[in-house]
């Protein structure tokens, strides 16, 4: 660890408030006094959690533990500010203090970055993975743009592992629960000899669904994981360590449910055009008919990393080397029924492999603390967009488009011709294929000043520059079926003397239209057209400063003030051939206090303000005279003020309280949308957000001990804009409203013998049964009639049971 000789230590006090409010649920007031070995990394250096002037939270492998947690969606709810979508872990969606990445696509990247042993983990297929010997997971919230780098412009989640030890350790734990979930966890910490160790952690977790597919009877959303990874620690010399880990994670479950709220009449009746919300079904007692072919989701990930220290005397350097190799698929429904006249899916594909290397040195001298580097990354990164409809449901599109149900005139003029063949009941395809390849420099360097014994002075620098090249091509809709009917010389005569040019929309694209991008250039020298590759190239630096002051009041107490830039990198959206955008720049502001109030009662505190420049979100919209729906790239200035509070309180032996808040208010400086300029109005995420609870341990002696925890999460109410309801955020309907407050309770109770070698748990998740509608999607309500949502999981329960030697 680098210890800081000029800078105040916090007390042991300070240090056991921060770590029991920063994360929900943390260790028990009588484990308390052994906290001041809590470490964090996020100023890149090993510190104590109390001296770190950031706003962090962090979660410990017992709040894993206690939530029953499988990945970073089973803890969000409890860090307040930060939130995160696994409903599709291939496409999960981080958001720190409001802000977040809408895009999907390869060519756009998060503007929170995940961070696994210091390791970028630069796509969302490879940003929620199956918790694996995590030791500690940091939620930094505001900008790291000169310790993180690159996409980190609202924040940064550093999770990190255990790494093998000198002392021989064997787990074996079970949890089994509701919904048939069995999720087997075993881990080995294998001293070798003096100068080598291992660590083996394997997981598998697998649960039924707890959606019935009212059709088929099925249960739907599956879960099917299973995870490993293998650390070797060599001690080479007395100053040389090196750390050769391997990672792998393989998913291969139900992709996102939907279930439809619209109300169907029998076929060949069509739902009512365009859907009204006062007539939607209760999506709690409506159920799911998902008829999606080939239903699923999958991921397999491969990661090597090779980590080198040595000490150069008083200079400590760190070498970090990583190869990443991961493809996903994600095929699911996106029209909530199980009619082939309303049949709509798309397969987001992806294939990518990056490498990374870091060369860092740290060191003391004197009354300063630095630490310098540069870094490399590369990445190749391929993507699909497939889409997949039926003749049948074109013919809808075509009805409620244009009122000229093409495929169903086409058969009747067929039909009066007496020529037996149909132009209904076969399969359609459009695609969008992109290939990337990204290549990223950086130097870096932060010195800690301590100009006296209370006051330090941090000022930092990074220098970034991002070369990319992207290329998208769309082929002409596939549907062999189709035409080989179209092809037959008497139909396509009969067809073409009785429908004319209408005819041409029977061989013609409908979700991936380029006809309005015509003339437009690409940097290989081609105009945008159907089935020719259209590629672009670009390049874009940044330098994200940093400076801090902290000044320790007492021995207890610290107040800080912060200044700090961000950016996300700019790029290319791969829904949007041709398209690019530049740099999203952040510039924030933050004053804090770190204080312990007596040995009994602890509270930070800090308030912020940031602005954000250039940021880029897709919306699905409408255009004027058109009712099919396209994806708009659009762009916004945001601007956000708020505070994050934490409290720590310990009124008897055994009992701990901990409450932590934030309160935000974002809106918009500029966004020109149809609806207007939203300047001024809320960007939608809510005012409050909070988590709040007690954990209480009952020793009985030589019977072991008895730990028991309640913790409660809130999401206060969406805010809304012009644009909400549109989006299916803010939606009034007789059965739900997907921007109400949300609440969460969760309870926990295990007992451990004396030794603490067994352990036999239970939990509750979500203990009052609070389901919520997450939001409605509207991707085929403007086309098909068919707007569809998803809902958050039901209470779930289980028992598990932990064996360690």
């Amino acid at each position: 660890m680098i210890k800081m000789e000029h800078c105040r230590k916090a007390t042991l006090a300070g240090s056991v408030a921060l770590a029991a409010l920063a994360a929900p649920g943390l260790a028990t007031a009588q484990e308390a006094t052994t906290l001041d070995d809590v470490v964090v990394t996020a100023q890149r250096r090993e510190q104590s959690l109390q001296e770190v002037p950031i706003t962090v939270s962090v979660v410990t492998a017992k709040t894993l533990e206690s939530l029953a947690a499988d990945d970073m969606g089973d803890v969000s709810a409890f860090v307040p500010g930060l939130s995160v979508s696994n409903t599709s872990p291939t496409q999960a969606t981080y958001s720190i203090r409001g802000v977040s990445t809408s895009d999907f696509g390869v060519g756009t990247d998060p503007a929170v970055g995940v961070y696994v042993d210091g390791v970028y983990a630069a796509r969302s297929g490879a940003g929620l993975l199956a918790f694996s010997d995590v030791a500690r997971i940091e939620v930094l919230k505001g900008p790291q743009g000169t310790l993180f780098g690159r996409n980190s412009a609202a924040g940064a989640v550093s999770i990190t592992t255990n790494k093998p030890s000198d002392e021989f350790e064997a787990r074996l734990g079970v949890r089994l629960g509701e919904y048939d979930k069995r999720r087997f966890e075993g881990l080995v910490n294998l001293p070798i000899n003096d100068a080598l160790a291992l660590r083996v952690n394997a997981l598998v977790n697998r649960r039924d669904g707890w959606l019935i597919d009212q059709a088929t009877g099925q249960d739907y959303d599956r879960e099917d994981n299973w995870a490993a990874r293998a650390a070797l620690r060599w001690d080479v010399g007395p100053q040389t360590q090196m750390i050769l880990s391997w990672t792998h994670d393989e998913i291969d479950q139900d992709a996102r449910p939907a279930i439809g709220v619209a109300p169907l009449p029998a076929a060949p009746g069509l739902p009512t055009f365009p859907s009204n919300p006062a007539n939607y079904l209760n999506p709690f007692k409506a159920g799911i008919r998902n008829d999606v072919i080939d239903n699923h989701e999958t991921r397999r990930l491969d990661e090597g990393t090779l980590t080198i220290t040595h000490a150069f005397g008083d200079i400590d350097f760190t070498s970090l080397t990583s190869a990443r190799r991961f493809s996903t698929e994600n095929r699911e429904d996106e029209d909530g029924t199980n009619r082939p006249d309303l049949y709509f899916d798309t397969n987001n594909r992806e294939k990518n492999r990056s490498w990374y290397q870091e060369f860092r040195f740290a060191g003391e001298h004197g009354a300063f603390n630095w630490i310098a580097g540069a870094s490399y990354y590369s990445e190749h990164a391929e993507q699909r967009s497939d889409t997949y409809a039926t003749t049948d449901s074109i013919n809808t599109i075509l009805t409620n488009a244009a009122g000229q149900p093409l495929f169903s005139l086409a058969d009747m003029i067929l039909g009066m011709a007496g020529i037996p063949a149909s132009t209904l009941g076969h399969s359609w395809q459009e695609d969008m294929i992109n290939e990337g390849d990204f290549d990223a420099t950086a130097v870096f360097a932060d010195v800690i000043w301590a100009a006296n014994d209370r006051l330090n002075l941090t000022f930092g620098l990074r220098y970034t520059r991002d070369k990319k090249t992207f290329q998208w091509l769309n082929g002409p809709r596939v549907a062999p079926g189709l035409d080989a009917v179209l092809n037959d010389p008497t139909v396509n005569f009969v067809l073409d003397t009785y429908m004319g040019p209408a005819l041409g929309y029977l061989y013609s694209d409908f979700v991936f239209d380029l006809s309005g991008l015509a003339g437009v250039q690409c940097d290989n020298g081609v105009t945008v057209q159907e089935g020719v590759a259209c590629k672009l190239s670009d390049s874009w630096s940044d330098l994200s400063p940093r400076f801090v002051a902290d000044y320790h009041l007492t021995d207890n107490a610290m107040v800080f003030f912060s200044y700090a830039k961000g950016y996300k990198a700019g790029g290319f959206n791969s829904v949007e051939v041709a398209s690019r955008f530049d740099n999203e720049d952040v510039q924030n502001f933050e004053i804090g206090l770190k204080s312990s109030l007596g040995p009994n009662a602890r509270v930070n505190i800090s308030a912020f303000q940031y602005d954000y420049d250039g940021k880029q979100s897709i919306r699905l919209v409408t255009p004027a005279g058109s009712n099919v729906p396209q994806y708009l790239v659009e762009t916004s200035d945001d601007t956000a003020w708020g505070l994050d509070m934490q409290l720590d309180v310990q009124p008897l032996d055994g009992l701990n309280l901990f409450a932590n808040a934030q309160y935000i208010d974002a809106t918009y400086k500029r966004k020109m949308t149809d609806d207007g300029d939203l300047a001024g109005q809320p960007t939608g995420e809510p005012l409050w957000s909070a988590a709040a609870g007690a954990s209480y341990r009952r020793d009985l002696g030589g019977a072991g001990s008895l730990d028991m925890q309640l913790i409660h999460a809130y999401r206060g109410e969406g805010r809304c804009n012009k644009t909400s309801t549109g989006q299916g955020s803010c939606l009034q309907t007789p059965w739900f409203d997907p921007s109400e407050a949300q609440n969460r309770t969760d309870v926990r109770l295990y007992w451990r013998n004396a030794d603490e070698r067994y352990q036999v748990g239970f939990y509750v998740n979500n203990l009052f049964d609070n389901q919520y509608v997450t939001g409605v999607n509207n991707i085929t309500a403007t086309t098909l009639g068919t707007p569809f949502v998803n809902i958050t999981e039901p209470r779930m329960w289980g028992v598990d049971l932990t064996y360690t030697y």
